[in-house]
C-alpha cells in the first residue's frame, strides 16, 4: 500500500471516531469504513486507489447532515442522501488532493461516491456491490428484523436491482436467503 493512500485512509479514519453513533463500542462510521475495505479487498482485491478509498469513503462524516433536519417522505430522503454523497465527494477530494493524488483518481473516487455512472462505469459499479455487500452481511438482519416482511422483500428487490449480474450471482452462492428473497437476486 502506497504512502498516498494510507494517508487517506488514516484521514478518513480519524474523521469518523468523531462519530458520536457507537456501534458494537466504536464508531458507526469508522466500523462501516472498516468493513467496507474488508468486501472491497474480499471482492476486489485489485482495486484501485480510487476504489479502495471511495469504499473506506462511503460514509466519511455521516453523522454531520442530520436526516431529520431534510423534509419527511421519499423527496426528503433523495434530498438528503444526494446532499451525503456530495458531502463524502468533497470530504474525499480534499484529503486525495491533500495527499497528492491527481485529478484523474480525486474525480474518478468523486464519481464513485455521488454514484455517476450506476450501471455504466465498472469503478462506481463496484461500489455499488461493495455497498450492498455491507449491507447484507451486517445491516440486512437488523433492518428486516425492525420491519414488516413486505418492506423487507421491497428493500431486497431495490438492493438487486442496484447490483451487477456478477454480484447477485455471487449473493446466491454466499448468503442463505430464503426463497422469496433469493428470488430478486436470481432474476
Amino acid at each position: 500500500m502506497s504512502a498516498q493512500l494510507t494517508q487517506v485512509l488514516e484521514a478518513i479514519d480519524t474523521a469518523n471516531t468523531q462519530d458520536p453513533t457507537l456501534e458494537d463500542g466504536q464508531p458507526a462510521a469508522l466500523l462501516y469504513g472498516q468493513r467496507m475495505s474488508a468486501e472491497q479487498a474480499r471482492l476486489f482485491p485489485d482495486a484501485s486507489d480510487a476504489l479502495q478509498i471511495a469504499a473506506r469513503g462511503q460514509h466519511v462524516e455521516r453523522w454531520k447532515l442530520e436526516r431529520a433536519s431534510f423534509p419527511e417522505g421519499r423527496a426528503g430522503y433523495l434530498a438528503w442522501r444526494k446532499a451525503e454523497a456530495e458531502h463524502h465527494a468533497e470530504v474525499v477530494t480534499a484529503l486525495m488532493q491533500n495527499a497528492g493524488y491527481g485529478a484523474d483518481d480525486v474525480d474518478a473516487a468523486a464519481k464513485m461516491l455521488r454514484k455517476e455512472g450506476i450501471k455504466r462505469d465498472d469503478q462506481v459499479q463496484a461500489l455499488e456491490d461493495i455497498i450492498c455487500f455491507v449491507f447484507l452481511k451486517w445491516y440486512f438482519a437488523p433492518f428486516a428484523a425492525k420491519h414488516p416482511a413486505d418492506k423487507v422483500q421491497r428493500i431486497v428487490e431495490k438492493t438487486a436491482r442496484k447490483m451487477s449480474a456478477d454480484a447477485r450471482a455471487r449473493v446466491l452462492r454466499e448468503f442463505e436467503l430464503p426463497g422469496d428473497l433469493a428470488g430478486a437476486f436470481a432474476a
